[in-house]
């Protein structure tokens, strides 16, 4: 007993500790009166979480202190927000109502509480749900921007400290939070997080990778750091003589960046050179900062030779997120291309602390940016057309995506995001405008509708007032916007058209002596497969669906369930679900003779034994396997977490999976001989397919073959690298990519 209470000392002593470095970390922020305040919700959140502890043991307060402390140091929040985020699980974890925080703390504390509360629920039982709650998160984020940042800090501290969580937690989390919240800190300009983010994701749901690049950066940092010495000193020395005050230093690239850049150039680590970044902050005052950057730009490339190519000036026209910056590209000291990223004081806490630290520079700057988005929240979330996953699915791809600026004919600038099309650009101008566009001059060239605008194109509208809007508009807009008003539009045509519909299967069901009612029009609909009534009647008036067509409906009538066909779907789903988890199938077995459960594995990442892999439940095709580094795998755990099934592979027979290598080189005489020799011989593996492309003595070539599980490929694949004139050997995802 005595030990306990010398425990309880320890941590009564920790948590003190902990609460005055979070006083510390607000100190520039504090008003009078907002110690008591910050003192009053510490006091409230640890008499509320006295008795509950985290999965690692600790006192669960260390949570709330940390996610408070983010919100102030790395994020650069205010008081109310450090409130917020101490109180931000009491609601939903503990007795205290919104009731008690709003009659200790009012009316605005109260409100972001409950923002948190209804955010903390967002990736729950079903998609669809999942997507409405995110639409809630989002209309109280266009009433309080802190909500998200809040539940941002909430997030980073969660992914900091998720090494107790069982690994299908770990997954799912990982999966949700590479999804929606690093795009969402992208978005708020927080870069610092979004890579944070990034990378803990990485760490879970790509182990092996994470810790390769780990170790490598490690290995190489001494040589580095030299490097980036050689290459600052002459660039410091000659900044200071100029008269200008600046730090000149090297900051690293996240491990998920440069993960990225080896998947997308198909690259191994050492042929990655960009592993940092030069980074030249100025201490500048307001009206001088534009003119100190380039000041600091043409040192610079006095010094070093640029790359034309590679000059981005985010300074003249920020970014839509408030990213201010000027990046170039240089030939360093030892022949190699080093970026360097010059900026002030101010432009650097805005990049790393996004839209927060705009307030601070309120005098300085107008939050035109941050309404703006807002505005666009908002505009998306008025739309009652979309469907909650559309929804979803617009919101990243509209508010996360990178901007274009496009010009009217009379100079003004319309933001859109990359990829939009003259359509898109009428849309955005007006509705009106959008629906009878039938073509758009750019640059005074004459362009199709579907034209991809480039930025700082000057557009011009060419309007018709017989054009309607058409299906195919569909195939090429890309703003929320203009899918909004064309569907709309589209179904305003549709039910028309279904009047008319409506009354030709009125006079057909008559004489087929079929009562006209709802009832049996649901079993229509559910027969041919229809989503709804409508469509039913938009069909028939068509001419799709005949009386030959409901004569085959009449004699099957007498199996059809009278059940609409969404609801037999979740059934199924839960059914599914239901006996999967039953107590002795807690974990879905792959590979053992199972007669009850019927799964396949999925085409897109061809999962073979031994890779990590998870149970997806669909509705027609019964379990599909998939790996956790699957390409679809993060949607599927974020949209659809409550079909998600563990699965691991049992010690099974010799049974044979089909998996495809990659494989380049130098095109020598007999390689192709000693390839199939390793594969057929040596390893006794079946070959389906082999193709090769030999270019200027170059080789590529793909291989399906059949092998037992990952230790036999990753064996096969070391015996051929070994093979002389072979440089990389790699597996690929998808069979049907190789195909």
């Amino acid at each position: 007993m005595k030990d306990l209470v010398i425990d309880l000392e320890v941590e009564k002593n920790e948590i003190l500790k902990r609460y005055r470095a979070l006083l510390r970390a607000c100190k520039s922020t504090l008003e009078k009166g907002d110690k008591r305040m910050i003192r009053k919700a510490f006091d409230m959140a640890l008499e509320s979480h006295s008795d509950m502890r985290r999965k690692s043991g600790e006192p669960y307060i260390y949570h709330p202190i940390a996610v408070a402390q983010i919100a102030a140091e790395e994020i650069g929040l205010g008081t109310t927000s450090i409130v917020c985020a101490l109180l931000h699980d009491v609601v939903e974890d503990t007795d205290v109502t919104l009731d008690d925080i709003e009659r200790e703390f009012g009316k605005k504390v109260a409100k972001i509480i409950d923002g948190l509360t209804k955010i903390s629920g967002v990736f729950d039982t079903n998609s669809s749900l999942q997507a409405e709650n995110f639409r809630k998160m989002l209309l109280t984020l266009a009433d309080d921007v802190r909500v998200i940042l809040i539940k941002l800090a909430d997030r980073l501290h969660n992914m900091r400290t998720m090494e107790f969580m069982p690994r299908d937690k770990q997954l799912k989390l990982s999966s949700e939070t590479v999804y929606l919240y690093a795009p969402l800190a992208h978005r708020l300009g927080l870069y610092a997080i979004k890579s944070e983010l990034e990378d803990l994701s990485m760490k879970y749901m790509e182990r092996e990778t994470y810790q390769f690049i780990k170790n490598k950066l490690n290995e190489k940092k001494a040589e580095r750091e030299k490097f980036i010495r050689d290459f600052s000193e002459p660039v410091k020395k000659i900044v200071e003589g100029q008269g200008l005050v600046a730090d000149v230093f090297g900051r690293p690239k996240s491990i998920h960046s440069i993960w990225n850049k080896m998947k997308k150039k198909a690259i191994p680590f050492e042929e990655v050179y960009d592993l940092f970044a030069i980074r030249i902050i100025l201490d500048s005052t307001p009206e001088n900062e534009k003119a100190d950057c380039w000041k600091a730009y043409s040192i610079v490339t006095d010094l070093y030779r640029p790359n034309p190519d590679r000059l981005r000036d985010w300074i003249s026209s920020p970014k839509a997120n408030g990213y201010e910056s000027l990046h170039t590209t240089v030939m360093g000291p030892r022949g190699q291309w080093v970026e360097v990223q010059i900026r002030t004081k101010r432009m650097n806490e805005i990049a790393e602390k996004g839209f927060a630290a705009h307030w601070k520079y309120k005098e300085s700057s107008t939050d035109s940016g941050l309404d703006l988005w807002v505005q666009k929240v908002r505009d998306l979330l008025k739309n009652p057309e979309s469907n909650a996953l559309d929804f979803l699915d617009d919101f990243k791809m509209n508010l996360f995506s990178d901007e274009i600026f496009i010009f009217t004919p009379k100079g003004a600038l319309i933001q859109l995001p990359l990829n939009a099309t003259a359509l898109d650009f009428a849309f955005e101008i007006h509705t009106d405008v959008g629906a009878s566009c039938i073509g758009a001059k750019v640059n005074h060239k004459l362009v199709p509708l579907s034209y991809k605008l480039q930025n700082g194109d000057q557009v011009e509208i060419i309007t018709s007032s017989k054009q309607v809007p058409k299906e195919d508009w569909l195939n090429f807009v890309v703003t929320a916007k203009a899918k909004a008003k064309i569907k709309s539009s589209l179904k305003e045509e549709k039910r028309r058209i279904a009047e008319t519909g409506k009354e030709i299967l009125e006079r057909k069901l008559k004489s087929l002596k079929i009562t006209y009612n709802s009832e049996n029009i649901h079993k229509l609909s559910y027969y041919f497969k229809l989503p709804s009534t409508l469509d039913l009647f938009f069909e028939v008036a068509k001419g799709t669906i005949d009386m030959k067509d409901l004569k085959e409906y009449q004699a099957s009538e007498k199996v059809i369930e009278n059940k609409p066909q969404d609801k037999i779907e979740a059934e199924q789903v839960q059914s599914l679900v239901r006996t999967l988890k039953a107590k002795d199938a807690d974990m879905l077995l792959i590979g053992e003779d199972m007669q009850k459960i019927d799964y396949k594995l999925a085409n897109c990442c061809n999962p073979i034994p031994g890779d990590d892999v998870f149970g997806f439940v669909t509705v027609s095709d019964g379990i599909k396997i998939h790996r956790t580094n699957c390409p679809n795998a993060a949607k599927l755990m974020a949209n659809y977490g409550y079909r998600v099934v563990k699965a691991k592979w049992t010690n099974q027979q010799e049974l044979a999976f089909l998996t495809g290598l990659r494989i380049t080189g130098i095109d020598e005489v007999g390689l192709i001989n000693q390839l199939t020799t390793v594969i057929s011989h040596d390893f006794k593996v079946n070959i389906r397919s082999i193709t090769v492309d030999s270019d200027n003595g170059i080789f590529e070539g793909t291989v399906m073959i059949y092998v037992n599980d990952t230790h036999h490929l990753d064996n096969l694949t070391k015996r051929l690298k070994m093979i002389k004139g072979i440089s990389t050997v790699t597996r690929f995802d998808s069979i049907e990519k190789a195909s």
